[in-house]
């Protein structure tokens, strides 16, 4: 490797992209891995028709649909960086994987379609940012279409998601008359859809083009000089300490499809980025620069390669180095594995990992050891890292297999999939009938078209609607007290939940049993 352990691990800028759905998250990701030589050709997602799919979107379901379901990472170098970026689905279904991908990067870039402006999806993805202190780079994208005015998009970052904003660059023009951005930071002007010699114009000290231009002669020049010169009286200061506090957005103008302004984007953000931090434990802060490796796991994925039957546990290393072939302990199970199979990512193409230091992403085949959230750890140290959030499901199926003959590939199934982590197993007290739960209607289609798809087994689902689901405090309960309004049902760790027909229904049942203790694992995080 030539580098030594810390020079390794400081060179790791590690990153999840958040969005609203159509935001143009996917077509970053592709520009960013083509900048990193890691893709030789960018199939835009819109490019359906000849087949040709945007590589972060691998699962079939997702090609058909063309929206990313499962959170994928990609990994490149750039300019002496090595950079893992974490795909997240934009749709809302899809927002536990999501919140469970962000508790494993260092930053995050929020990219918002200046004509839409900032979308309910974004917001709730802004705030788990915000809950960690992790630093957020704003890429304000679609300039080559009309959009809303660039000083409106800033207010509303600061209105809507109460952070500050510091516009890296700012926008000439936009939609049919965009000519380019002017770039703040690196005081030069770069051109839209020119020859790649004429892209940059050097400003001189006072931010000006010294002699003729032809973008002088257009009224967009003067209207960003002045726009310019109003965010430099009256705009935030530009500070690297509060970015990296999380309390400043450095703000980028851009168009990801054309890929005018990703390269500045990319730049800036590496320069600015922090490299791992530090991550709370059971026994205090662990540091990234330890030689103790040590990491957790934040998603677990089944059947990347459907010839294989796969799993794959997704590993976020937090401290030391992963070396193939290494022994870790599992403090939850209090046992040690060897990590002989380990892979690294980009989308459907994995290669075997030999090595990886705190940042980096790998992949580690399973066979049903892991659970998400489990630490694991190097050497003689045992500890934990915090939980990773737990969600509670407020939509609920009843779900049998429709051939009776199949239960095997339908109980491996469902065992599979619900360890992933995006729906969630229960079943009835008395006549153990399987439900499944979910934040949103979406993972049910995609558990019903993978269930057919990657096991064979064709599903009857019979939906129960919306319900209040509470766990029970303690391992006992009275079943008696289960009815159609308020459900009695174990989730797949064996825990007492009730399901309540509405809020209603919740609180007649505290009233009439004030003696069962009941509570809301989302609750535990606040």
């Amino acid at each position: 490797m030539g580098k030594s352990l810390k020079e390794e691990v400081l060179s790791r800028r590690t990153f999840a992209i958040i969005s609203h759905p159509d935001a143009g998250k996917t077509t970053m990701t592709e520009k960013l891995l083509l900048f990193g030589g890691a893709i030789r050709d960018a199939g835009t997602v819109k490019a359906k028709k000849t087949g040709k799919y945007a590589t972060s979107d691998w699962m079939e379901i997702e090609k058909q649909r063309g929206i990313s379901v499962t959170s994928s990472v990609m990994q490149f170098d750039y300019d002496g960086f090595r950079v893992n970026i974490l795909d997240t689905p934009g749709h809302q279904d899809f927002s536990e994987d999501t919140y469970r991908t962000l508790m494993a990067v260092d930053s995050a870039v929020m990219i918002i379609d200046s004509a839409k402006g900032i979308e309910e999806q974004t917001m709730k993805l802004f705030k788990v940012c915000r809950m960690r202190g992790i630093p957020i780079f704003t890429f304000m994208n679609k300039l080559d279409r009309q959009g809303k005015p660039p000083l409106e998009l800033l207010a509303e970052l600061e209105e809507v998601l109460g952070i500050e904003s510091y516009p890296m660059n700012w926008p000439i023009g936009m939609g049919k008359e965009f000519l380019g951005i002017y770039d703040r930071y690196h005081n030069r002007i770069e051109q839209f859809r020119v020859e790649d010699k004429d892209r940059f114009i050097p400003l001189n000290d006072d931010g000006e083009i010294d002699g003729d231009h032809p973008i002088k002669q257009t009224g967009l020049y003067d209207q960003t000089l002045e726009e310019v010169l109003l965010l430099n009286e009256a705009g935030n200061e530009f500070s690297p300490e509060r970015i990296a506090a999380g309390n400043l957005t450095p703000v980028f103008f851009g168009s990801a499809l054309t890929t005018f302004g990703v390269q500045t984007f990319l730049e800036s953000y590496l320069e600015f980025a922090p490299p791992p931090k530090p991550r709370n434990s059971s026994i205090g802060e662990i540091d990234p620069l330890s030689e103790n490796f040590s990491g957790f796991i934040f998603k677990i994925q089944a059947n990347m390669n459907p010839a294989h039957r796969d799993r794959i546990a997704f590993v976020r290393v937090c401290s030391g180095k992963f070396e193939r072939g290494m022994s870790v302990n599992v403090p939850r199970l209090g046992k040690q594995i060897k990590l002989s199979q380990s892979t690294s990512f980009m989308a459907e193409e994995r290669n075997t990992v030999e090595e990886a230091v705190s940042g980096d992403i790998i992949g580690l085949y399973d066979t049903g050891t892991y659970q998400i959230g489990d630490t694991i750890t190097g050497g003689k140290t045992q500890f934990q890292f915090e939980r990773l959030p737990q969600f509670t499901p407020e939509l609920f199926v009843k779900v049998s297999a429709k051939n009776v003959m199949k239960q095997k590939s339908f109980y491996k199934g469902i065992e599979q999939l619900v360890q992933e982590g995006a729906i969630q197993l229960f079943k009835t007290a008395r006549m153990e009938e399987y439900l499944l739960g979910a934040v949103g209607v979406l993972q049910f289609e995609v558990f019903e078209h993978r269930m057919k798809n990657e096991y064979n087994s064709d599903v009857i689902m019979e939906r129960l609607g919306t319900k209040v689901a509470r766990w029970v405090e303690g391992e006992t309960v009275n079943e008696n007290l289960s009815n159609s309004r308020s459900l009695l049902v174990k989730d797949r760790f064996g825990k007492y939940v009730f399901l309540f027909e509405n809020e209603f229904a919740l609180r007649w049942f505290q009233d009439k049993n004030p003696e069962v203790k009941l509570y809301n694992p989302m609750d535990m995080h606040e």
